[in-house]
């Protein structure tokens, strides 16, 4: 009985195993469209705490809604780097033991403008009022949950101030350390030096091999770390016009110059239609025919397309040219006529003072001062004109001055009213002094443009839906080909361009020159997704894009042929300074010299602070280092530089008086380490151990 207990107990086993194949089978292709795709429920964990994917999607939700337009995976990317930062420095905050009460809290909130000076919280002297803020949100319960919101976030605001406070003050600088700063200053160094240049040294002489890079990133993981990547190659197959395409819409467009006769049905005659030449309303004309609405701004000829802007701008009003292509589009235009000014160039000297709408003031004045400056500054100018650049150089207030005073082009209406009306009433060449909210101008109208006004049937080459089948046909083919062969072989096989690869990470949206294109990055993240997998995606206006993986790098480092630049010349350096310290053997300068091919050089008053070497070398602080420690007249060791191998013999070392008061060189520090706060938070995700699940769920 019992051995027939325990087979009807595995049988009743085997029974549900095999319904929950069955129903694992039912619902697989479920989980692996849409969000259900997640193996996991969080998004993310820092430093064991995790991150629930239904909070994370509500604060992306959010960050959607804020009418910034962003993209759910610019908002995931953004709501990540908050989670995290939020997460790292909070863990600090709890270590510490810091707390804040409602004092802090109000004076955060206070600070928003929007909360701060909102007429509704201020009293009778216009100051913020506690009691009404209170009194508002007690008495408006649907907006409690948003302040609820906004304390926990002024909450942490608040303790990061602390904790800022807290390091700065912990960043402190010694006497000790003030003193080595003015000798870094003011010693100097006499010594006479080799240098044998790493150049001298063919770099194809020398090998690096993809395993020495590696083993070089892995030896300094923290600075070449990387995401996940792929490498992924693409063939681009435009939707576009054929010729064909482009012979019917030129057609179409010259049949509109002619007049043409329809039946008119309701009289039982035929009519004579105008045509784009002899139309009395090329207005209406151009709005009935025409894929663009009729412009009525007047055209400066640089502004008109480059290889028809001659006859375009030389048009007779009434007259006609075209068909020309502009951009996309097949067109005809004509000429209702020109217009003298349309477009000026001036240069101008701004005189400001204090209260005027001018950020870069180069000195304080008031408004009487200014006057009387840009009085005499015109005066100067009406004297001598060409010194006008030199004047704008030497006194104006804006930006400009760099350009001499030169603004460029401008149409009316783009600059302040005054100085508009001033520079499309003169003449060119003209100067004259104008006062704005920015200040006093002095200006100088140095040329007009005259613009045409024309009336343009544009109709938009595209491909006709012939076309697109037979575009839709070649990249489907395509597709299909290239999954079952190579992929490269087949594109030149149907006379295709690969795009070389390009490498991109799992919450990437950018796609090389494609741009935005975050649904073939997503592809190339998926599981089912493998080198020389291929998919193809249809891009609104362009066309068709098939993509194949080339490469997947999970090693955690940045990919060699992207740090080769930078790495291979180190370790090549690395190889030659073996190679030149095997020739720097002798015991004097000389002989050394000799052997490399090269000659005793003289360095005269380097300071540690400057280790700068003559004859264009640069800095080479391990050098001037040694020479300051070596004894007098001996000769050190090879050093390797940045520049080259070196070997030194120490002259003398001039020693800086001694200093009673170096604080101005403690000052020097503190303010070198002001910032230092700021790199907190980039060494806290350095050491910190950081899970990132979002490819997961789809963004």
């Amino acid at each position: 009985m019992a051995v027939l207990s325990k087979i009807r107990q595995r049988s009743a086993l085997m029974i549900a195993v095999i319904a929950l194949a069955l129903f694992a089978f039912l619902i697989g292709d479920l989980f692996k469209s849409g969000s259900f795709s997640s193996t996991s429920k969080d998004v993310g964990s820092i430093n064991g705490k995790d991150i629930s994917f239904e909070d994370f999607r509500l604060k992306v939700s959010d960050v959607e809604k804020s009418g910034q337009g962003i993209t759910s995976t610019a908002a995931a990317n953004r709501v990540w780097e908050q989670e995290v930062s939020v997460a790292l420095l909070s863990s600090e905050f709890d270590k510490l033991g810091l707390r804040v009460g409602e004092k802090h809290i109000i004076e955060i909130l206070k600070a928003d403008q929007n909360i701060g000076k909102n007429p509704m919280f201020l009293n009778a002297a216009g100051m913020f009022d506690l009691a009404k803020f209170k009194e508002y949100f007690k008495s408006n319960p649907a907006q409690a949950e948003y302040l609820k919101q906004r304390e926990k976030d002024a909450e942490l605001n608040a303790k990061y101030q602390i904790y800022s406070t807290l390091v700065k003050s912990a960043s402190y600088t010694t006497k000790a350390e003030g003193k080595l700063k003015y000798k870094m200053e003011a010693d100097k160094a006499n010594f006479s030096y080799v240098g044998a240049l790493y150049s001298s040294i063919k770099d194809s002489d020398v090998k690096v091999t993809d395993a020495e890079i590696l083993d070089y990133m892995k030896k300094n993981e923290k600075k070449y770390k990387a995401e996940e990547s792929r490498a992924i190659e693409y063939v681009l197959i435009e939707d576009k016009a054929s010729k064909e395409d482009e012979a019917e819409v030129k057609s179409k467009i010259s049949a509109l110059l002619a007049g043409s006769v329809v039946y008119n049905q309701a009289t039982g005659k035929n009519d004579t239609v105008a045509g784009f030449r002899t139309t009395k309303n090329a207005i209406e004309f151009v709005n009935s025919n025409s894929d663009v609405p009729y412009d009525s701004t007047y055209v400066a000829k640089k502004d008109l397309p480059a290889v028809d802007a001659d006859q375009l701008f030389n048009l007779a009003p009434g007259a006609v040219y075209g068909p020309y292509v502009f951009g996309n589009y097949y067109c005809i235009s004509k000429s209702l006529g020109k217009k003298l000014g349309v477009n000026a160039k001036a240069s101008h000297i701004l005189i400001s003072y204090e209260g005027a709408q001018v950020p870069n003031q180069r000195e304080k004045r008031t408004k009487e001062e200014a006057k009387a400056k840009a009085e005499e500054v015109l005066a100067q100018v009406n004297a001598n004109p060409d010194s006008f650049m030199m004047l704008a150089f030497q006194y104006s207030d804006d930006s400009s001055a760099q350009q001499g005073g030169d603004l460029g082009y401008f149409g009316p209406g783009q600059m302040v009213k005054p100085f508009s009306d001033f520079v499309f009433n003169s003449n060119i060449g003209q100067i004259g002094l104008v006062e704005t909210p920015f200040g006093f101008h002095i200006i100088k109208v140095t040329d007009k443009q005259d613009g045409i006004r024309l009336a343009t049937v544009a109709q938009k080459l595209e491909a006709s839906e012939a076309t697109s089948d037979k575009i839709f046909t070649q990249a489907t083919k395509f597709e299909m080909d290239a999954a079952d062969k190579d992929f490269n072989k087949v594109a030149k096989e149907m006379k295709l361009t690969v795009t070389p690869a390009v490498s991109v990470k799992a919450m990437d949206e950018t796609f090389g020159a494609l741009g935005n294109q975050r649904a073939i990055v997503r592809w190339a993240f998926e599981d089912d997704t493998k080198v020389g997998s291929v998919k193809r995606f249809e891009v609104a206006n362009l066309g068709h894009v098939i993509a194949t993986v080339k490469n997947i790098d999970d090693s955690g480092f940045a990919p060699i042929d992207q740090v080769r630049p930078f790495i291979e010349t180190k370790l090549k350096n690395v190889k030659k300074a073996e190679m030149l310290k095997a020739k720097m053997t002798a015991t004097s300068l000389e002989a050394i010299a000799k052997a490399t091919g090269s000659k005793v050089e003289q360095a005269a008053n380097v300071t540690l602070e400057n280790p700068v070497l003559n004859g264009g070398v640069g800095q080479e602080p391990r050098v001037v280092g040694n020479a300051f420690a070596l004894a007098a007249n001996k000769l050190s060791a090879p050093i390797e530089g940045n520049t080259g191998v070196y070997v030194v013999k120490t002259t003398s070392i001039v020693k800086a008086p001694a200093l009673k008061d170096v604080a101005p060189y403690v000052a020097k520090l503190k303010a070198q380490s002001a910032g230092d706060v700021n790199r907190v938070l980039p060494a806290l995700k350095d050491i910190a151990d950081i899970k990132d699940n979002r490819k997961q769920f789809n963004y």
